[in-house]
């Protein structure tokens, strides 16, 4: 699809005393007709700005650059413009190829350095290792444990670590996730809240180091 068929919507993002925007579609009928309840496979989650995205780009904004920055469900890519303008190095990826459309379009009409490139998980086919993999709302379903685990495995530098930003409601897959990863990885665990309008939202977030 092309960006001119879509309305497009401008956010604004301030974190770390640096103001940013991302675009997304303005009306979802644009980029998805169906049933959201029924057809939960086929939503784009990815029209939306997750409170874990944003624990993440500050995380990452948070790091002594420059990384060379990996992030896996990008989505409309937070974590990548604020890792970008903090100076990483950052390929941004995402399975579809219209959020990185946007992301790309943010991006660039902000003077930020990045790429992005369609991801499948399970065949990943990238051409180097990174300092840091990053993720937000990226584990999901069962099924994708292990591709996650030897995406981390295949992908990481040695001296590297994979962080991960949760919502604590994701729990039930997520408990389950992290046990299995310390087979592979030693695992830390950090809470961290964040404000949104009058709530106050608890974001998880797991560094994974390779044992």
């Amino acid at each position: 699809m092309s960006l001119n068929a879509l309305s497009l919507d401008k956010e604004e993002v301030c974190l770390k005393g640096k103001r940013l925007y991302v675009y997304r579609p303005a009306r979802l009928e644009d980029v998805f007709q169906g049933d959201p309840f029924l057809e939960a496979h086929r939503f784009p989650f990815w029209v939306m700005i997750w409170p874990a995205s944003l624990a993440l780009a500050e995380y990452l904004a948070s790091l002594p650059p420059p990384l060379d920055i990996l992030e896996i469900g990008a989505g409309l890519g937070i974590p990548s413009l604020f890792a970008s303008a903090f100076g990483h190095r950052v390929l941004a990826t995402d399975k579809e190829e219209l959020p990185l459309k946007l992301l790309k379009r943010s991006a660039e009409e902000q003077g930020l350095e990045l790429s992005v490139k369609t991801l499948d998980w399970i065949n990943p086919n990238l051409e180097k290792k990174f300092d840091v993999i990053a993720g937000a709302e990226v584990v999901i379903k069962s099924s994708l444990f292990e591709p996650l685990f030897n995406l981390f495995k295949s992908y990481l530098k040695p001296e590297g670590h994979v962080i991960l930003a949760h919502e604590t409601e994701r729990k039930r897959t997520l408990v389950p996730f992290l046990v299995k990863a310390e087979e592979h990885f030693k695992v830390e665990t950090k809470l961290v809240r964040l404000k949104n309008e009058e709530k106050i939202i608890e974001i998880v977030l797991n560094r994974l180091t390779l044992k």
